[in-house]
């Protein structure tokens, strides 16, 4: 079972009083907010003392299908929190997986709570003496991508999430290694997990991939972990043909953190130089865009009174997070941008953005003059 056409359609028809919110990519309705489960401050306690259950349940009984996860968030309580909700909701008819659209990450060790007194000991027990790994595939006692590592993460998740497959898998920040490796290295390590991921999506175990990054992708050709986006494509294309499964990237992108948009820093193959957005489109990629709210810091100031009258002509919002989260769902480009909560109460606040139009493109294009 898995999100298809006709449940993501038919979800999205439920909810047919809300404007502008579903855009269709890849034959899937993705709604325009998806709901996250990461959480910062990963060694606090009190991270590990909440649940997105409840949370969750609210996103989706009031329009939400995207969810995204990895096997690391929380050190795979994130994973087991959705799979707890997502089983309640299915067995309370109040959704079907044919409608929810699952998203994991796999790449960096995971670890398990209760966190271990060693986490050393933890991945020599679990990681290098399960051959998943040696030791020297580890960068920073973090991050791993040997192909056994991988489809033991991938594996480990679809368990943790109680699915027999997931949407959307991506490899998760692989400029970690890529300094270490070297620029060629790097792609040919691309390549193989393409290959990797082809074999898991033959498998049945996953739907499509991507790469999942933080500013790899909107950094200038310069910075040490710039990644080529066209040289990500052709890797894909080399290992799965014209039918390859790579569909998607996922990338910052938020009221403050606009480069996916207006920084020209992506070379094509015919030598252009294109915006990460303009690249996507071109390649005919889906961008899923995280960090909406820059985890709290966008509202260190009240904005000003012009982005509210930019984004919310209706002057129905209440609040500076309802309207950052206004301007990337009128983001033209990205089919959903993500926002965590643990508090129903919230969730339910920032649905109200749903119930609005989305910024018509004249309005928005000025907010970058601002």
């Amino acid at each position: 079972m898995y999100a298809t056409g006709g449940g993501t359609g038919e979800f999205a028809g439920r909810f047919s009083h809300y404007r502008d919110f579903y855009v269709k990519f890849d034959d899937l309705y993705f709604s325009k907010l998806g709901f996250g489960t990461f959480k910062k401050e990963p060694y606090r306690d009190e991270n590990y003392l909440f649940s997105f259950k409840e949370a969750l349940k609210v996103a989706i009984r009031g329009g939400i299908n995207v969810v995204d996860t990895a096997i690391n968030y929380r050190y795979q309580e994130s994973e087991k929190e959705i799979g707890a909700a997502l089983e309640e909701l299915f067995s309370e008819g109040r959704a079907r997986r044919e409608e929810i659209i699952v998203a994991s990450k796999g790449g960096f060790i995971p670890l398990e709570f209760p966190f271990p007194k060693n986490p050393y000991e933890w991945i020599e027990e679990n990681i290098i003496k399960s051959a998943l790994a040696k030791a020297c595939d580890i960068e920073l006692d973090q991050h791993c991508m040997s192909l056994e590592f991988l489809r033991a993460s991938c594996e480990k998740s679809l368990q943790n999430l109680g699915l027999e497959s997931i949407d959307i898998y991506f490899l998760h920040n692989p400029e970690t290694e890529l300094k270490t490796l070297g620029q060629e290295r790097f792609y040919e390590k691309i390549r193989e997990i393409f290959a990797l991921f082809e074999e898991l999506v033959s498998e049945g175990k996953i739907r499509k991939y991507g790469i999942c990054v933080w500013n790899a992708l909107i950094y200038d050709e310069s910075n040490d972990e710039h990644i080529n986006l066209q040289r990500v494509y052709d890797a894909a294309c080399e290992v799965g043909g014209e039918g390859h499964h790579f569909k998607y990237i996922q990338t910052p992108f938020n009221i403050a953190k606009t480069a996916a948009a207006v920084s020209k820093n992506q070379k094509m193959k015919d030598g252009s130089y294109l915006t990460l957005l303009q690249a996507a489109k071109s390649l005919k990629l889906g961008v899923i865009g995280s960090s909406s709210l820059l985890q709290m810091h966008l509202f260190q100031k009240s904005f000003k009174p012009e982005i509210g009258f930019l984004l919310d002509e209706s002057m129905t919002l209440k609040s500076d997070i309802q309207l950052a989260l206004q301007f990337v769902r009128s983001t033209r480009g990205v089919i959903s941008s993500l926002f965590s909560s643990k508090e129903s109460s919230h969730v339910r606040d920032n649905l109200e953005v749903a119930k609005i139009a989305a910024a018509s493109v004249q309005k928005y294009n000025l907010l970058y003059r601002l």
